[in-house]
Parts: structure tokens; sequence; C-alpha cells
């Protein structure tokens, strides 16, 4: 595995557990009832039973690799493990032996499919099937006639690799990368949590090419840009990983990422309740009880590992989750701010006095030589770093409600749809939708 395949691995181990466990990582929360949400990849039959679940994802994306390259490929995902506590034979929804609670609960176990392809093997397409053991072990629970069984169901898996080299003269090679449960599994009338047993959780894969480089699919260069749009991705998106600057490296991620995601190096471990928000979740799991910590232990040895690192974090590791500023604009703190905006804060960004020097509702824009502002119709085109939520937009008429600068010193305008009938209600409660200034078109009173 290349560095940059050990450097994305942070990324995608909070991939791979996004969603395993939510705060307040206990058993008996209603929201670590309904669990295993993102990459799931069920058994071809239960999906063709009209359950509106997938057995296959599929990535494409360009790459350009050297000569003689090859294509190194982690596939990775979770294998669900069913924890039971059995007494005298019997399973039992929970039991206490000796102050010690020991529950009935889903667990899971990584697994990591690994294979190395010529690209000159690609042409025709290359299977790579792979199988998953199930098993059971056995542990017993001293002082007591119980024990806890953990079982497991065999996986069978393919990997489905193609590539097509691009024509023209710049070169590429067209690459797709399919992941199929392939189990055989079959149980009419099944229930989701049984199929489960039988599914790929969290279903990701990381790609490298050693000496050669894949293209974004997010901001491709001009001549890539058609091959890009036509490029289909199914249940998984491709995003470059590893330091800025670096293109050999992707992952083909279940969550939309963009490219170059980082893990904040002021996180002191997997939170598994999202990417960001180290500091909320941390002071929130402070704040449970004596008993409610008891209970997520109990849960979960990922969740007792959490709250012990918690609880034992020490104060200038807590504050380093605070405050944290990736970013200054100038060693001045203002911003270099485009001549055509008509307003500009005097003060730093973190001054409250910089705010005084703006007004959302009558500072003005420029765009394509027109000043935009409160009351300005406008046209979205959202850019391609846009989410699926606003390229559905894209076309849309729209009315500027604000003009905002950020701290980054960025202009945006705070919009609601024309043809919405619920427009004026989101303005009344300050509900908009934001665009920069490069993805919007002035329009004239009278366009429609």
């Amino acid at each position: 595995m290349t560095n940059a395949l050990h450097r994305a691995k942070a990324v995608a181990d909070a991939v791979l557990y996004e969603g395993y466990l939510l705060y307040p990582y206990r058993a008996s929360a209603a929201k670590n009832k309904a669990r295993w949400q993102w990459g799931v990849l069920v058994p071809a039959a239960y999906a063709a039973a009209g359950t509106g679940e997938h057995h296959w994802s599929q990535a494409e994306l360009i790459a350009e690799p050297p000569d003689d390259g090859v294509l190194q490929v982690r596939l990775r995902f979770l294998q669900v493990q069913k924890r039971v506590v059995e007494v005298a034979g019997a399973a039992v929804p929970a039991l206490t032996v000796d102050g010690t609670e020991y529950l009935t609960w889903e667990e899971s176990v990584e697994r990591e499919i690994a294979a190395t392809i010529p690209f000159s093997a690609l042409g025709k397409g290359t299977s790579v099937p792979f199988h998953v053991d199930g098993g059971e072990d056995v542990e017993p629970i001293i002082g007591a006639d119980a024990r806890l069984v953990r079982r497991r169901a065999g996986l069978h898996g393919e990997l489905l690799l193609r590539g097509d080299a691009l024509p023209g003269p710049f070169g590429g090679v067209k690459l797709r990368v399919r992941v199929c449960n392939k189990s055989l599994w079959d149980e009419p009338g099944a229930t989701r949590e049984q199929a489960l047993a039988h599914s790929m959780i969290a279903t990701h894969t990381l790609l490298s090419v050693p000496g050669g480089a894949f293209l974004s699919l997010i901001d491709p260069p001009r001549w890539a840009s058609v091959v890009a749009e036509e490029c289909v991705n199914e249940r998984t998106w491709p995003v470059l990983v590893g330091a800025p600057g670096r293109c050999d490296t992707v992952l083909c991620s279940p969550i939309i990422l963009y490219d170059h995601p980082e893990i904040a190096e002021e996180s002191q471990g997997p939170l598994y309740d999202g990417l960001e928000i180290d500091e909320i979740l941390t002071l929130r799991t402070m704040t449970l009880t004596d008993e409610e910590k008891r209970q997520a232990r109990a849960t979960d040895t990922r969740a007792a590992e959490l709250i012990d690192r918690v609880e034992n974090m020490p104060p200038e590791l807590l504050e380093r989750l605070h405050g944290t500023i990736r970013y200054l604009r100038a060693a001045t703190g203002e911003a270099e701010e485009p001549s055509d905006v008509t307003a500009r804060p005097e003060a730093p960004w973190w001054d409250p006095e910089a705010d005084a020097s703006l007004s959302p509702e009558t500072d003005t824009v420029n765009v394509g030589g027109v000043a935009i502002g409160k009351g300005s119709r406008v046209r979205l085109r959202p850019a391609k770093r846009a989410d699926a939520h606003d390229m559905f937009l894209a076309g849309r008429a729209a009315v500027v409600q604000a003009v905002l600068l950020d701290v980054d010193g960025v202009w945006h305008v705070a919009v609601t749809l024309e043809d919405d009938l619920g427009s004026e209600f989101y303005a009344q409660h300050g509900r908009y939708r934001y665009f920069g200034t490069d993805e919007i078109e002035p329009m004239t009173v009278d366009e429609s």
C-alpha cells in the first residue's frame, strides 16, 4: 500500500464507521435501533423483492496511468456480527453479573479485499471474486451459567473492473469499478435485520495508481469535462484523497465528500456520529450521567473506549477542539477583496465591529457588470462543486434576499426561489438558499 493510501485510510475509517453508533451511544437509544444506513449492499434476492435496497454499487472515473501501470484496489466494508447473551442455552436481551451488564447487540467486523491489477488487463474487464467466512465465537461469562455468542454469516462478493482507453490526443483511461454482493441467501418475507447479516456495510473502495494520476470529477480539466460528465456513479462517489496536490489515490465513498477530505488533527479519536463536530459530541458525552455511561459501555466495546477517552481527556486537548483557525486572510486581518464590491469591512474578521461595516440587506456585489442586491432577480447556475440539492436548481429564477461576506472574504447571495409558493414564509423565518457570485446570472425585470 502506498503512503497516499495509508494517509487516505484515516478518512476511509471515518467513512467505514460513520453512523456505526450514535450519541448517546446506548443500545436503548431509539436512533441506535435503526443502524447500518451507509453503503449497504444486500443479497441480490432481497434487493429484487422490492425492498428499496441494492446489491451493487459502481464508480466511474478517469485515470492517467503510466506505461505498464497498475491499479491497486482496496475494497473495505463491515460484516455484521450478532452478539447474543445466552443463559443456560437460551438467548436473553440482557444479563447483569456482579455489577457488569451484558447486552445482546449487533457488532461488526472490518473486512478488506486487496487486489493489484495491470491496466493492460482491464481492457476486456477483470473479475475479482471474494468470499468472507462466517463463524461463531463463544465467550463464557464468569460467575454465571451464561455466555456471549458472536455469530457471523458468510458473504460472497465480486469486484468487476474495466478500463477503456479514451480517444483523442490526451490519453487517459475511463475506469469502472463495480462492487456486487453475490451471496445466494434468499428468504422470502425476510426482514431487513435478517438481510443485513448477509450484507456488506459501509462499502467503499480505495484506488491508487502508483506513478500515475486520477482526474477530479468535481473540477476536471476542460479536455476531460465531457467524459467526466458521462461517468456514471451509483451509490458511491470518487474523490481525490491524500495531501492537497496529490492525485494518485481516490476514495470511492458512499457519503458525498469533496476532494482531499481530511480528519482534523485536533480530533482525539472516532466519535462515529460525524466528521466535523468533535467538540459538540465530546462536551455532550461529558454530560452523560454515570448510569448512562455504564449503559454505553455495556453496549459496545468501541463505545466503552470512547467514554473512557472522553472522561480522561486533559483540559488542554479539549481546548484544542475549540476555536481552531484554519486560515487567516492576511497579516492585517483584512480580506483581499474584489474592487467591484461596494462594502468592505475595516475591522479584522474576528472583531465584532466587522459586522457593523456590513449590511446584508443594502450591500451589493457586481456580477457581470450589474449591481446585485436585495430584490435583484437572478438565474441560478450552480457550479460543479455544488451538491446534488443545488444542482437540481440549475436554471431556476430566484430573488436575492441578502448579500453576505464570510470569514474567508468570499461573497455569497441568499436567495428564495421565485416560483416557490413557500418563499415568503421562508423569507420571514430567514431560511434561504446560498450561492456564490459565480453561480448566479443577473436577470432583467421582464425576463421570464
